[in-house]
C-alpha cells in the first residue's frame, strides 16, 4: 500500500497508482493494494491524476489552522497536524479491500517541504503501532541543488526528517532528485520524468511474486519475503534495460556470449543509476532481479550478475531471482542496510550548524561585542 505525503510524495504516489493500473491492465496482476495521497493543501490534492479523487484516497488534514493552504515549509507544523488527523489515514487503511493482501506500506515524501517532512515520520508510527505484522517503509526524495542554496529553511528540513525517519521506519529508501535532472527539459518535464524514474523499478520487482500466468514464473521466483528480509536502514534502488537480440542462444554461440555480456553490463548500469549516488560497498543487504524473454535467460548471465554484484557489493548478503517477462533485458537492483551514505552525513552535519547559527542569532546580536574582536585600520 502506497501513501504519498505533502506535494512531492502526492505526486510520486500518483505514478503508483499508474504503475497499478497498468499491471492490471499489462499483466492482469495487482501489485498495490491502494493508494492515498495526504496533504494540507487542496491545490495539490486536485492536481493528481490517478489517485482516486473522493476524500478517503485524497485526504486532507489540517483545514482548520492552515484553510487547505499548506504549512509554507514549517515541518513542526506538518508532523503536528498529522498527529492530529492521523486517524483520518488510519480510516482509510482500515477501510482498504485488499487491506489482508497487503505484505507492507511504503509512505512517500520530499525531505525539504513542510507537511510531507514533518508527517511522513509521524504516519510510520501510528501506522506501525496498529498493524503490528506488516513493514513499514519510507521513501525519502531529497532536494535539487538550487533549493539547497536558496531556501534557508530547506537543510533543516531534511536532517529533521531523514532522522525522525530512520528512527522510526524499517527501511528508508533514498531517492536523489538532483540524480536525474536534465537541464535542457522544462520544469514539468523534468519533474514528470524524474518522478517516473523513481517509480519504474519497482514494476518488475513488486510484479515477480503476483504473477499468476505459468509462462511467466521464474525458475527463482522474487516475491514479498525477499524484498522484506533485504529491505533495513538506509536503502537504494536502482534499473537498467539494455536491447536483447532476437536469435536463441543455440544457434549462434557468438550471440550468447554477447547476451551473457550484456548480463553484466546491465548490472553495471543499474548500479550506475541507483537512486542515490553512495559505495556500494558499504550495503550489507543485496537483492537482483534479471527480466527477459524467456529464450535469453541462461545460467551464464545469472552467474555474471551474481558475480558482478559481488564485486561492487563486497560484504552484502545478497538475494536474487529472475521474471521471464518483456523482450529487453532489464536488472533491478536494491542496496540496503547502508552504512553512513555521505550524502545523509553530510545533511546532518549541515542541520546541526544550521541549528547553531539559528541559535547564536535568536540570542540577538551585541554591536559592542562584535566591535571589540575587529581591528580597527585606524590604530
Amino acid at each position: 500500500m502506497v501513501i504519498g505525503c505533502g506535494q512531492c510524495g502526492g505526486r510520486i504516489a500518483d505514478q503508483f497508482a499508474l504503475l497499478g493500473k497498468n499491471a492490471r491492465r499489462q499483466r492482469g496482476i495487482s501489485i498495490v493494494s491502494n493508494v492515498l495521497a495526504v496533504n494540507t493543501d487542496i491545490a495539490d490534492l486536485s492536481g493528481l491524476v490517478h489517485i482516486k479523487a473522493d476524500y478517503k484516497h485524497r485526504i486532507l488534514i489540517g483545514s482548520r489552522k492552515t484553510s487547505g493552504h499548506g504549512v509554507g515549509k514549517l515541518n513542526e507544523l506538518g508532523a503536528q497536524l498529522a498527529r492530529e488527523d492521523g486517524d483520518k489515514i488510519l480510516d482509510s487503511i482500515r477501510e482498504t479491500r485488499l487491506l489482508q493482501d497487503t505484505d507492507a506500506f511504503l509512505l512517500i515524501a520530499g525531505a525539504s517541504g513542510g507537511t510531507g517532512s514533518g508527517a511522513i515520520a509521524v504516519l510510520t508510527k501510528m501506522i506501525k503501532e496498529r498493524f503490528v505484522d506488516k513493514p513499514v517503509y519510507n521513501m525519502i526524495v531529497l532536494p535539487f541543488n538550487y533549493e539547497e542554496t536558496t531556501e534557508e529553511r530547506t537543510i533543516y528540513n531534511v536532517g529533521t526528517c531523514l532522522k525522525s525517519a530512520y528512527g522510526v521506519a524499517d527501511a528508508v529508501i533514498l531517492a536523489d532528485n538532483q540524480r536525474y535532472v536534465r537541464d535542457a527539459s522544462s520544469i514539468s518535464d523534468n519533474f514528470s520524468k524524474i518522478n517516473y524514474r523513481f517509480v519504474e523499478p519497482f514494476y518488475n520487482i513488486l510484479s515477480a511474486g503476483e504473477e499468476t500466468n505459468p509462462r511467466y514464473i521464474g525458475s527463482k521466483v522474487l516475491d514479498a519475503g525477499d524484498i522484506i528480509q533485504t529491505l533495513s536502514g538506509w536503502t537504494v534502488i536502482g534499473h537498467s534495460k539494455i536491447a536483447s537480440s532476437f536469435l536463441p542462444f543455440r544457434l549462434d554461440f557468438r550471440g550468447k556470449h554477447a547476451e551473457t555480456q550484456k548480463g553484466a553490463q546491465a548490472m553495471e548500469d543499474a548500479i550506475a543509476e541507483l537512486s542515490l549516488k553512495c559505495r556500494p560497498e558499504d550495503a550489507r543487504r543485496a537483492l537482483y532481479l534479471l527480466s527477459a524473454h524467456p529464450n535469453k535467460m541462461s545460467i551464464d548471465i545469472i552467474k555474471e550478475l551474481s558475480a558482478t554484484l559481488r564485486d561492487n557489493a563486497k560484504h552484502a548478503i545478497i538475494r536474487s531471482g529472475d521474471y521471464p517477462r518483456g523482450d529487453n533485458m532489464g536488472v533491478t537492483v536494491i542496496m540496503s542496510e547502508i552504512s553512513s551514505p555521505k550524502k545523509v552525513m553530510d545533511y546532518f552535519d549541515r542541520t546541526i550548524r544550521f541549528i547553531s547559527l539559528d541559535k547564536r542569532l535568536s540570542q540577538g546580536f551585541n554591536v559592542e561585542d562584535a566591535f571589540g574582536s575587529i581591528p580597527s585600520l585606524l590604530d
